[in-house]
């Protein structure tokens, strides 16, 4: 015959016990009367109210939106060439963020050349300025039906063709709203 150690034993008697209080007797749940059930539901529980300091919002002031800046005539382009020049791009953004204030404002990119070339050189140069800045503002975010392009050629001067300072002025784009 085996003998049982101690520690075995011990095991045993956990067991047993941990069965013991899981199957043990059970206690039934009584349900009150109904009268008793009645009886709560007719008494109205008084519940006091913590009451909080009600504090006042001062009115707020409505913030002031800038209305949008249309004023974009500083878009400038390399000799003989529809590429913007670095600083341009500061420009378009800032051109950009204005525009997109007005999603239903609607806008003309007026593309220009400077007197080198033939006319008609200057006026597909000046088409291209135009849908170069058109792209990049689409590629920002602005509706591409927002924007219609046109192209001048060097019609247009803003200042003198005499002088290099002149024609680098030339070379340029102008955005305006339609309708001004």
């Amino acid at each position: 015959m085996k003998t049982i150690n101690s520690y075995t034993l011990i095991a045993c008697i956990g067991i047993l016990t941990i069965l013991n209080q899981a199957c043990g007797p059970k206690k039934l749940a009584v349900q009150p009367a109904a009268e008793v059930v009645e009886k709560v539901q007719e008494e109205p529980v008084k519940v006091e109210e913590e009451k909080k300091p009600v504090m006042e919002e001062a009115p707020r002031e409505p913030v002031a939106v800038a209305p949008p800046n249309y004023n974009f005539k500083n878009i400038q382009f390399e000799y003989d060439s529809h590429v913007l020049k670095t600083e341009s791009y500061a420009i378009l953004d800032q051109i950009a963020r204005e525009m997109m204030k007005d999603s239903d404002a609607k806008f003309i990119i007026d593309g220009h050349a400077s007197i080198e070339g033939t006319a008609a050189y200057n006026m597909e140069l000046s088409i291209d300025r135009a849908n170069a800045v058109k792209l990049y503002l689409v590629n920002s975010g602005i509706h591409g039906n927002n924007l219609a392009t046109d192209g001048h050629g060097a019609t247009k001067p803003t200042a003198s063709n005499d002088t290099e300072t002149g024609r680098a002025t030339n070379r340029r784009v102008e955005i305006r709203l339609v309708g001004q």
